[in-house]
């Protein structure tokens, strides 16, 4: 499914700034308020972060996998770490129990579109209806809302970013590092990618779909809890409080 390369598609770096916003019918109030402190003083796209202690965040594409994803939460849960999955809409409507297991066990959910389609060349209210619906997906599941999103491919314009993170409070979470995984070249190439690529600050994609990746999961974790880095979510690691201890409260629609 993804036969390109990635790293072409991301033109974004820490620190965009926001466009004015483009009104139309696209841009409906969405049915769950996010905290007024989500996105005030956050830019609309984030690749890393410069954090002043040794941590990483460690992020999963595509899930939840029915076979894949409980592997690797239990080797997340043996090593008491805890990591970000970017779930498809499509994918916690058909395994609910195992979002429902991601988010217990202490894990971030984050907005990955419900359909995975390449967003930076649908309108803006196609892009909306594929974000809210996971959105509702997610809170219906786990009684919360995701509070970042990555776009499928990374394929999202810089102008789709900032619009997103004035209408829906929802910055974009990109990458600093990627194995790219996706093209399965084998659990030993992922982990040395990994190893070699990841600093102090790194938000590294990886995809739960993916045998090799979850086999290549025991090496990576280990390699990098050796060399002292510490594993946060993305909330954590922009400085936002854990997704779990969040309060949300849905929007009651009228008119």
């Amino acid at each position: 499914m993804k036969n390109l390369s990635r790293r072409h598609l991301l033109t974004a770096s820490f620190g965009a700034c926001a466009l004015p916003f483009l009104p139309g019918s696209a841009a409906a109030r969405p049915l769950i308020a996010l905290p007024d402190d989500i996105a005030q003083s956050d830019s609309a796209t984030i690749t890393a972060v410069r954090t002043p202690s040794p941590v990483v965040a460690m992020t999963f594409d595509d899930g939840p996998h029915p076979t894949h994803t409980p592997r690797l939460l239990g080797m997340l849960r043996e090593r008491g770490l805890r990591a970000t999955f970017y779930l498809i809409g499509e994918r916690v409507a058909a395994y609910p129990q195992l979002a429902r297991r991601i988010a217990e066990e202490g894990h971030e959910i984050g907005n990955h579109s419900w359909s995975h389609p390449f967003l930076d060349r649908h309108s803006d209210a196609t892009v909306l209806r594929e974000i809210d619906r996971t959105t509702d997906a997610i809170y219906q599941t786990t009684g919360r809302p995701p509070v970042t999103f990555r776009p499928p491919y990374g394929a999202f314009t810089h102008r789709q970013r900032s619009w997103l993170n004035v209408n829906r409070n929802l910055p974009t979470i990109l990458w600093s590092v990627d194995p790219q995984d996706w093209r399965r070249p084998g659990a030993t190439t992922v982990a040395n990618r990994i190893l070699q690529a990841t600093q102090q600050g790194a938000i590294i994609l990886s995809h739960d779909i993916h045998r090799g990746t979850i086999d290549a999961m025991p090496q990576t974790l280990d390699g990098l809890s050796a060399r002292g880095l510490r594993f946060v979510t993305v909330s954590q690691i922009i400085g936002w409080p854990l997704w779990q201890s969040r309060q949300f409260r849905r929007v009651t629609q009228t008119g």
